[in-house]
């Protein structure tokens, strides 16, 4: 298995042949599950305004800077590759306003990057395979629960372990917070999404350092982030805690309609999850994280919620809500504990020996004629000896070799799974449907 490093450049992955086929072979399932639920591809430019960038969510330490080599400033210098494709969507929205349809449902899988330090799961740059919906002025609620079964279907289609994914609202978290006396809800969010990071203590001493509240006054945050369930009794556990505010009970009342309309899905597909806050200050309501079953401290493998006031163009506004899959961080686990691979190193299914190089015409009008009918064929590159050849295609896994007739009457084909050979007809032969493409291989870790 490759290493995701060059040298000692870290946090950049490249994958093998195989490994990369692995790769587009979800990516085009996952593409499959968008469209079926009529979302449209796009593609957004790889850099963004510097300003942006950091008003709507990230650190400066996260972005990486766009500018010229020898330039000292030729307008670059104010650019910085996108850290999510959920800002350069907003952007696009708002630039293509009038050439849309509301409400607008795009995917996306496109590399982003983030200057973060490289570990298991974490890359600098890596892919998102994200969809998202922006109304016009308005996104009905019921919108939370049918992106939260759009994740749920796409997952359950992917060779990896179950997902559980985790639900919270931004307003119980800020309501709750209100009625606390908490006025900085923003770092109190940040603060609160790295509670699984810090540990309870950690996190309360700097809770306390924010607010300035008493430690039994702060402590409630924690109480909060304890609760978690599959059912509306986390609702009435939230409520037990005695607090109460108008944005609180429209988030509480926002979370029952998600967990109303999941329950019939299998236990632990969708749980609420109290903990989760979600850093990134575009989040206004539902919010999402994945969790893989058996990789728990992997953290997130997806992700996303609401954001109703990232875009607006002059009275409109555009609300939004959004997934994001992290592809990489997903086959960056996997492919570390050799739980997935390709049945074979090649999508090629047939080599077409080579006896001489008089005779690579002759090879070549059989790898046309095969590949006409879709069959996946190469030629051999020199006329070596057979054995020399039949261990090329065994390396890469290839099922077939294919002989040319030359001075014999019949064309000859060998299956190198059972090391047999049979007489082919070039116009009609065909695979086993079973091994006619690289199929991908899920093994327990």
């Amino acid at each position: 298995m490759a290493k995701p490093t060059v040298g000692a450049l870290t946090g950049f992955p490249e994958w093998l042949p195989h490994q990369r086929m692995v790769e587009q072979d979800l990516m085009d399932r996952i593409r499959r599950r968008y469209e079926l639920h009529g979302y449209v591809p796009l593609e957004t430019r790889s850099v963004e305004p510097l300003d942006t960038l950091v008003k709507k969510g990230a650190t400066d330490k996260e972005i990486y800077v766009l500018r010229r080599l020898h330039a000292e400033d030729d307008g670059d210098s104010g650019l910085g590759l996108h850290f999510d494709l959920t800002i350069p969507f907003a952007r696009y929205v708002v630039q293509h306003k009038n050439d849309l349809t509301f409400p607008f449902k795009r995917y996306q899988i496109q590399r982003v990057w983030r200057g973060e330090r490289p570990q298991d799961g974490r890359f600098r740059e890596f892919y998102q395979c994200d969809a998202d919906v922006i109304g016009m002025n308005n996104l009905p609620v019921w919108w939370d629960v049918e992106m939260t079964m759009l994740m749920r279907e796409v997952l359950d289609d992917l060779p990896i372990p179950a997902v559980s994914i985790q639900v919270n609202n931004r307003k119980i978290l800020e309501g709750f917070y209100r009625a606390l006396g908490i006025t900085d809800l923003s770092a109190t969010l940040r603060v609160m999404d790295k509670l699984d990071k810090l540990g309870p203590q950690k996190t309360l001493a700097e809770l306390e350092a924010l607010t300035g509240l008493p430690t039994a006054t702060a402590s409630r945050c924690l109480d909060l982030a304890s609760i978690s369930g599959s059912d509306l009794d986390v609702l009435r556990r939230i409520e037990a805690l005695g607090y109460t505010d108008p944005l609180l009970q429209e988030g509480l009342s926002e979370m029952e309609l998600v967990l109303r309309e999941t329950a019939s899905l299998p236990a632990g597909r969708v749980v609420a999850n109290l903990r989760i806050a979600r850093g990134l200050d575009y989040y206004t309501g539902v919010v999402y994280e994945g969790v893989m079953a058996g990789h728990e401290q992997l953290g997130s493998v997806c992700s996303g919620g609401r954001y109703d006031n990232l875009a607006s163009v002059g009275k409109d506004k555009l609300p939004g809500i959004g997934v994001s899959i992290g592809l990489s961080r997903i086959l960056g686990r996997l492919f570390g504990r050799g739980m997935l691979d390709m049945s074979r190193k090649s999508p090629t299914c047939v080599l077409v020996a080579l006896a001489t190089e008089e005779t690579r015409a002759d090879a070549r009008a059989v790898a046309e004629s095969l590949r006409a009918r879709g069959i996946a064929t190469e030629v051999f590159d020199r006329p070596l000896k057979w054995g020399k050849q039949i261990e090329y295609a065994d390396a890469k896994g290839i099922p077939y070799v294919w002989f040319p007739a030359g001075e014999k009457p019949d064309h000859e084909v060998r299956d190198l799974r059972s090391r047999t050979q049979a007489a082919a007809d070039v116009a009609s032969w065909m695979p086993e449907e079973s091994v006619s493409r690289p199929a991908i291989v899920r093994k327990e870790g």
